[in-house]
């Protein structure tokens, strides 16, 4: 999450100062709905349900949150707590989520496409398939706007880099670097959630 989340914010949040709240919301919800859907079968009520019960948690606990210590990165906190919660309702529901299954999808075709995101788009067939864009989403969904609304545009939309460039006001290069920039945190965030996903780290 942004560097925002420093000891100052967590202070003002603390003390219950409803912009510190408020930026907390506005900014882990969504990235939050798209760790917790895998984990909990797709469901998307019990995905709601456990939303709602980590930011209220989140907001009791706040006090066990180190900026310091987690370099004012928020969301590894906020999923630890969200493990949490997806494994009561999963016990409560008696049943579970094959994370092994979902982690087999990931075949060396579909990592490969990953992989060749630096230089070309994935191709229609890789979209098209499911467990592309469930982690496909998960990922973007993670990412700052200005990144995924960067991405979507010239992978998804097929947009030239000169159409973005103009849109945007900026000089092709510029528009080249932001990309360049996009695809790294686009590739550190699927690492890190492909990590996730695995058994063992669950």
């Amino acid at each position: 999450m942004q560097s925002v989340f420093d000891e100052t914010w967590r202070q003002r949040a603390l003390r219950g100062d409803e912009t510190a709240v408020r930026l907390l919301l506005a900014h882990i919800l969504k990235p939050l709905y798209g760790f917790c859907l895998y984990r909990v079968g797709k469901n998307r009520h019990w995905c709601e349900e456990v939303v709602q019960e980590t930011m209220l948690r989140a907001l009791r606990d706040l006090h066990y949150y180190d900026p310091a210590r987690a370099q004012n990165n928020l969301f590894p906190w906020i999923a630890g707590l969200a493990r949490n919660e997806i494994q009561r309702v999963m016990q409560r529901e008696n049943t579970t989520v094959s994370l092994q299954q979902l982690w087999g999808n990931l075949d060396e075709e579909l990592l490969g496409g990953y992989g060749r995101l630096e230089v070309e788009p994935f191709n229609d067939e890789l979209l098209q398939r499911e467990e592309t864009r469930d982690l496909v989403n998960a990922t973007m969904a993670q990412l700052p706007d200005h990144y995924r609304e960067a991405l979507e545009e010239k992978y998804v939309q097929g947009k030239t880099q000169l159409e973005m460039a103009e849109c945007r006001k900026v000089s092709e290069k510029a528009l080249e670097s932001q990309l360049t920039r996009a695809r790294t945190a686009f590739r550190v965030t699927f690492l890190a959630l492909s990590r996730q996903l695995q058994p063992e780290a669950v």
